[in-house]
């Protein structure tokens, strides 16, 4: 198998018909020997029913239908899994981004000689809060952890079988997808691309909070060592400020007042602890997570000819 598709589902039957024509005259044009995987995040609506249809009409369409919703980030990684390309390009199927990127991306990779080549927005697309969060998104991470991901990183890629190959061997249960592209290594090829809109994100602050503080404490130790750090130095201060009271009682021979300072340092020094503790817990609940070993995903059938319908 020269090529393969891979797409994850998920409210996506107002675009699955047109993503499929799309990307089977967009894979034509490079080879007839391609297959298109759609896996199926447990989409409520009849998108699967439709994958499920052109998989009855056209050989080179793979259905892998999961047992329930498992996130974005692992129903790709079941499909990476699935797929056996020589090369593997991996789309969203809401068309937001072009599946005729492939050509593109395929003249790249055969000029540049490369592993990846993976799309950036040329322009954060939304409005002023959806590209300011963005950007914030990206600066931090980047501060943070010692793993530099590219900013704007859109899910449009074509990968060898070998990077694949290497990616799939990663067993995160808390996935940080970008991250992980990184880490995996080979030569990577950045390009610009225009990236469309179809609707609202589905990502709201809380949910941006949430993945900012799963990617930082999946890829970085940093957290810890700051909370050290800033231990010393609080530590540092109050000794210099003991020092300070007892000489200055030593001088003048009185009390130092100041009954505020000290309830509102209270507050203070009991607020640090407490978040400390919680950053601590965050470490903490990762590693009890990544003991259990669980699989990414369940599988409830994959539809592929010749051994379709059958349990996964």
């Amino acid at each position: 198998m020269r090529l393969s598709i891979v797409t994850t589902l998920y409210n996506s039957a107002p675009h699955v018909r047109e993503f499929y024509e799309r990307t089977r005259r967009a894979a034509a044009r490079l080879t007839e020997d391609f297959e298109i995987v759609f896996v199926n995040d447990g989409s409520p609506d009849d998108a699967f029913a439709q994958v499920i249809e052109l998989q009855r009409g056209d050989a080179r369409v793979v259905g892998v239908d999961l047992s329930r919703n498992f996130g974005h980030y692992k129903a790709i990684m079941t499909g990476l899994g699935f797929c056996r390309g020589e090369r593997v390009f991996l789309i969203d199927s809401d068309l937001e981004e072009d599946p005729e990127l492939l050509a593109e991306f395929s003249a790249q990779m055969d000029a540049r000689g490369c592993d990846v080549v993976y799309g950036v927005q040329a322009g954060r697309k939304g409005g002023w809060f959806e590209r300011a969060s963005g950007a914030l998104f990206w600066r931090l991470f980047n501060w943070l952890s010692p793993v530099r991901v590219p900013a704007n990183l859109i899910t449009a890629r074509l990968m060898t079988r070998r990077y694949v190959r290497n990616l799939v061997r990663f067993r995160d249960q808390e996935v940080f997808l970008a991250g992980l592209w990184q880490i995996t290594g080979f030569e990577q090829v950045p390009l610009s691309v225009t990236k469309g809109s179809r609707g609202h994100s589905n990502y709201t602050l809380r949910r941006k909070f949430a993945v900012l503080v799963n990617s930082i404490t999946s890829f970085s130790n940093l957290p810890l060592v700051l909370i050290f750090y800033v231990g010393l130095a609080i530590s540092a201060s109050a000794f210099g400020y003991i020092v300070y009271l007892v000489a200055r009682w030593s001088a003048q021979e009185q009390p130092v007042l100041g009954w505020t300072s000290v309830i509102a340092s209270v507050w203070l020094l009991g607020g640090l602890i407490i978040s400390f503790l919680g950053v601590i817990g965050i470490y903490l609940s990762k590693v009890f997570i990544e003991s259990k070993r669980r699989p990414y995903t369940v599988i409830r059938k994959v539809w592929r000819r010749g051994a379709d319908e059958r349990d996964g």
